[in-house]
């Protein structure tokens, strides 16, 4: 599935739990940028590119009980034993002490995202961002992860057959590194915002290769344009992004109908999940 989140611009922000905020009001990383005017043969193109080391407060990233108990498949306002939740509890706190999140954002053209996209030349045929990115207004690659140390625990508490808590802990994780992509997605609404880049109906979702026949593959080009190490994220030979607890993709931004898309590609039936369904029907009761 597309890891993405539904937000409008203009401030207005559709949340993935389904509240509403203003783009101000809730978990707006604070920035380190640089921008740049582009030219192109001479004459000035008047696009403003923009790179951002993101910056996060640990209280922005503190995932809802709910969140962390989905992650351990617990439904949503299900009931638990008080020792379950106790031990949700621990685990959130546990992970946010020893969380060090960082980013980077980079706005890029679609001829650049074309040629991140194509990668290693492995994605399936047909995919919904090969179809979407044509489409978008604006693009923009990024990359955050909770650092080092959030791995090393997980191994620890595992190793030390800590196991209750050590599950746990890594669902704490896996929904504090969702959050970081959310984050990014808010801090690049907020760039176009400010530089009157936007329209009332402009949606902002984030895509990662891996999902929806984007190949993992794909990192690889990502990585080389965005450069990522700055922030200590690197990749494995397989693709997979060290330390493990990190998220990456493109944001694409447009108009929300440019994000639905029918469950027809053919490895829609594979899917276990079926997540882009809630995100789609967001955007159309937003």
């Amino acid at each position: 599935m597309p890891q993405c989140s539904g937000r409008r611009l203009a401030g207005r922000t559709a949340t993935a739990g389904g509240g509403c905020a203003t783009q101000q009001s809730r978990g707006v990383p604070a920035p380190e940028s640089r921008c740049y005017t582009l030219h192109s043969r001479g004459r000035l193109c008047y696009t403003v590119i923009m790179i951002e080391l993101l910056t996060f407060s640990t209280d922005d990233l503190r995932p809802s009980r709910d969140q962390v108990l989905q992650n351990q498949g617990i439904p949503a306002g299900v009931a638990v034993p008080a020792e379950i939740d106790a031990l949700c509890s621990n685990a959130i706190d546990l992970m946010l002490e020893i969380a060090a999140p960082a980013g980077v954002l980079l706005e890029i053209s679609k001829p650049d995202f074309a040629t991140v996209y194509q990668g290693q030349g492995q994605n399936e045929a047909s995919t919904p961002v090969g179809d979407i990115f044509p489409r978008a207004e604006n693009l923009a690659l990024f990359a955050a992860t909770l650092g080092q140390g959030v791995s090393r625990e997980i191994k620890n508490l595992f190793e030390s057959n800590d196991l209750a808590l050590a599950a746990m802990f890594d669902s704490a994780a896996s929904a504090a590194a969702d959050r970081l992509g959310e984050l990014a997605e808010i801090r690049f609404a907020e760039f176009l915002d400010q530089n009157g880049r936007n329209t009332p109906e402009t949606c902002v979702l984030r895509y990662s290769p891996g999902y929806c026949g984007w190949h993992i593959s794909g990192q690889k080009k990502l990585f080389e344009f965005l450069h990522p190490e700055q922030i200590g994220l690197t990749l494995r030979d397989s693709s997979l992004m060290e330390p493990l607890k990190s998220v990456s993709g493109v944001i694409i931004v447009g108009p929300k109908e440019i994000h639905s898309f029918p469950m027809s590609y053919p490895f829609c039936s594979q899917c276990e999940t079926r997540g882009c369904r809630e995100r789609i029907r967001m955007l159309s009761a937003d």
